[in-house]
């Protein structure tokens, strides 16, 4: 059998460290909403995960205590997701940099013609 050295010893451990890190986060974290029927998620056909991808432009407005605007580029991603996506984000799992009270806001900043998601609690 060979003996490590110091180095290589550390550099492994290190390696295994951070693959029971990642496996830990990875089993602990919740599957993305599965694709349903239009109907079912109140007109919209889009995934949990594509919808959020489409509202990447809104990131900084909806970080916590942030004061920054909804850009145009938000609001038109928000216009165009309509409130059906918007409320299937609302009420998906928590994401992590996303205030949900100032997400549920975008409409009204952006001035879009859609009254307020019913939140399931």
């Amino acid at each position: 059998m060979k003996v490590m050295r110091g180095g290589a010893a550390m550099a492994l451990l290190m390696t295994i460290a951070v693959l029971t890190i990642v496996t830990a986060q990875l089993e602990d974290q919740q599957p993305p909403p599965p694709m349903l029927p239009e109907e079912e998620v109140g007109g919209c056909s889009r995934t949990f995960f594509s919808a959020l991808v489409q509202l990447i432009p809104c990131r900084a407005a909806v970080a916590p205590f942030s004061p920054i605007p909804p850009t145009e580029s938000c609001c038109s991603a928000v216009v165009t997701l309509g409130r059906p996506c918007l409320c299937l984000l609302a009420n998906g799992p928590p994401l992590s940099g996303i205030d949900r009270s100032m997400a549920l806001q975008l409409p009204q900043r952006c001035s879009a013609n859609f009254p307020p998601c019913d939140i399931i609690n």
